[in-house]
């Protein structure tokens, strides 16, 4: 049991000191390896594969806390995140991503609606709370503009557009899909910044025409739209400063495959459990039908 100790430990921490601790010899220790894989062993394998298949699978960008849900979920077995982590170091696995780029302020608006949302980052049920912004990915052939509708209940994203113009028909595209992707029954409450693309007669049309209910941050303060600001924030980190991308097609297709392949399907989310956004309806969807 001591030599299995040292052998899922070993490549963390020196062998001189594992065998110090457990008062075994390093010649015992190296007579026992010679034997057949033990029980011990073969977990340990079975536990490092699955958190290397687990970091590569997420692009390099799950952290260790991911990666242990991951390992929890595929294996069946029981090991602390703290274990994952000093696996992931000794394996020279490290989440990559890049620090987002800051860009100007737009323009003040003169049109101002008031901040309904008020920070409440929580929802009951999908569908209540709508969060929606508009950023910039940088390609050689100039700016391509992507436009997303995210639901606070799962923060999974329900709508989005690209454009090469940042106008209201992009912001327009995105509420669009939204509404024919979720066709909600009730009420929605609609939160966005005061970019002109928000307060443009055309959107607020579109607003009233689906039923939606106008929130919008305080002119400056990016927390009032916090849920959207962390999404851009981890696309930015994950994928796109990661990436030279050469023309809008291209960046359009990866941001598709991140948008709709990777983070609403497969992504773990901290605030939601560690499950995707998808899994997470999913049960809520299962435990509202075995309740009714």
């Amino acid at each position: 049991m001591k030599y299995a100790w040292i052998a899922f430990y070993e490549g963390l921490y020196p062998l001189v000191s594992l065998c110090k601790v457990l008062s075994v010899s390093r010649s015992g220790y190296y007579d026992w390896k010679k034997r057949s894989p033990s029980k011990q062993e073969k977990r340990r394998e079975i536990i490092i594969k699955a958190a290397r298949q687990s970091y590569l699978d997420s692009g390099k960008v799950y952290g260790h806390r991911k990666v242990h849900h991951d390992v929890l979920e595929k294996t069946g077995f029981y090991c602390c995140a703290e274990t994952i982590r000093r696996l992931l170091a000794a394996e020279g696995l490290k989440s990559k991503t890049v620090r987002r780029h800051r860009y100007p302020k737009a323009p003040k608006n003169k049109s101002v609606i008031p901040n309904v949302l008020s920070r409440n980052f929580t929802a009951l049920e999908p569908n209540q709370k709508w969060v929606s912004d508009i950023t910039y990915i940088s390609t050689r052939e100039g700016w391509l503009y992507l436009a997303v509708v995210q639901d606070i209940f799962s923060r999974k994203i329900v709508g989005w557009a690209m454009s090469s113009r940042v106008d209201a028909e992009l912001a327009c595209k995105a509420l669009d899909m939204a509404i024919s992707n979720r066709r909600p029954a009730g009420n929605v409450l609609f939160h966005t910044d005061q970019g002109s693309q928000y307060t443009s007669s055309s959107f607020s049309s579109a607003l009233r025409r689906f039923g939606c209910i106008s929130s919008m941050s305080r002119r400056g303060n990016c927390w009032d739209n916090a849920v959207a600001e962390n999404f851009f924030s981890k696309l930015k980190r994950e994928r796109v400063y990661r990436t030279t991308y050469k023309t809008r097609e291209q960046a359009r297709q990866d941001i598709f495959i991140y948008l709709e392949i990777f983070y609403n399907r497969k992504r773990r989310h901290a605030g939601i459990g560690y499950v995707s956004p998808e899994q997470f309806e999913q049960e809520y969807y299962r435990k509202q039908k075995l309740a009714a």
